[in-house]
C-alpha cells in the first residue's frame, strides 16, 4: 500500500464521524484525509458513511455527494468526470487512479482515500503539483524543428511514424505513475520520474522533431533518467493503461545506440 507525505513533525489525529440516514439500506463507509495548512492543526482523518443507493457509482460521485450534503469544505480537484483531464488523482484503498473512473464497488470495505503519495498537501485530497509541472517544463514538451514549415501544409507523417506516438500521447498527467514509483518518492528533486519521461519520450519518437540529440543531452544524467529500476508501479497505476517503464526503457537504447 502507497503512502503520502505528512507534513513535517505531524500525526493524523482522530477527525469527525457522520453517519449516513437512518433509513439507508447499502452503506459505505469513506476515510478520508484531512488536512488545512492555514489552521495549523495535524492532519486528520474523517469519517463518512455514504448510502449508495442515494449516490452515483464512482468514488468522485462519493465524495461530490459528501461534499454537497454533508461537509462543504471537503477539499479535492475534479473536472470532466471523464477520465480525461486527470484532475481527480488520487490514492484510494492503496492504489493510486482517478477518482472518477474509480468505482465504489471494486474497493472492498472502508474506503480510505488520501492525496496522491509523497507530495506535499495544499489542502484535504490536493496535492501540490507545482515541482511536477516544473519537471515536465524542463522537457520542453513541444514540436522543435530547423527546417522551414512546408507551405501552407502540415508536417507530415507517415502511418508508420504515427503510430509509434500510440501509448504515448494518451498521457493525461495525473501522476498517478509518478507517485507511484519509489524511485520518484526518493529522488523526485533529481529524477524525473515515470510520467515526464513518457512525454519526454513522446517527442524522441515524433519523426517530425529535429532536436533528438538535444534531448537525450538532457537527459543523459545519472538521475534524470538512469534511477528508474522497472519496478513496474508506474504500468499498474496508470490509469490510462500507458506503459512508462517501456518508454524509458526504448529512451535508454536510444542512448546507448547513440553513442555505439
Amino acid at each position: 500500500m502507497a503512502e503520502f507525505t505528512l507534513p513535517k513533525n505531524s500525526v493524523i489525529k482522530k477527525g469527525k464521524a457522520h453517519a449516513a440516514p437512518a433509513d439507508a439500506k447499502r452503506v459505505k463507509k469513506f476515510k478520508i484525509y484531512r488536512y488545512d495548512p492555514d489552521t495549523g492543526e495535524n492532519p486528520r482523518y474523517d469519517n463518512f458513511e455514504v448510502d449508495l443507493d442515494d449516490c452515483g457509482p464512482m468514488v468522485l460521485d462519493a465524495l461530490i455527494k459528501i461534499k454537497s450534503d454533508v461537509d462543504p469544505s471537503l477539499t479535492f480537484r475534479r473536472s470532466c468526470r471523464e477520465g480525461i483531464c486527470g484532475s481527480c488523482s488520487m490514492n484510494m484503498g492503496g492504489k493510486n487512479g482517478l477518482a472518477c473512473t474509480t468505482a465504489i464497488e471494486d474497493i472492498s470495505g472502508e474506503v480510505q482515500v488520501t492525496p496522491l503519495p509523497h507530495m506535499a498537501v495544499v489542502k484535504d485530497l490536493v496535492p501540490d503539483f507545482t515541482h511536477f509541472y516544473a519537471q515536465y517544463s524542463s522537457i520542453q514538451p513541444w514540436l522543435k524543428t530547423e527546417t522551414p514549415t512546408p507551405s501552407g501544409k502540415e508536417r507530415l507523417q507517415s502511418p508508420e511514424d504515427r503510430a509509434k506516438l500510440d501509448g504515448l500521447y494518451e498521457c493525461i498527467l495525473c501522476a498517478c505513475c509518478s507517485t507511484s514509483c519509489p524511485s520518484y518518492w526518493w529522488n523526485s528533486d533529481k529524477f524525473l520520474g515515470p510520467a515526464i519521461l513518457l512525454q519526454a519520450y513522446r517527442w524522441l519518437a515524433d519523426s517530425r522533431d529535429e532536436h533528438t540529440g538535444e534531448r537525450l543531452d538532457e537527459l543523459e544524467d545519472p538521475f534524470r533518467l538512469y534511477r528508474c529500476h522497472t519496478i513496474m508501479n508506474c504500468a499498474n497505476a496508470c490509469p490510462k493503461g500507458l506503459n512508462p517503464a517501456k518508454a524509458i526503457a526504448e529512451t535508454k537504447k536510444m542512448m546507448v545506440e547513440r553513442q555505439g
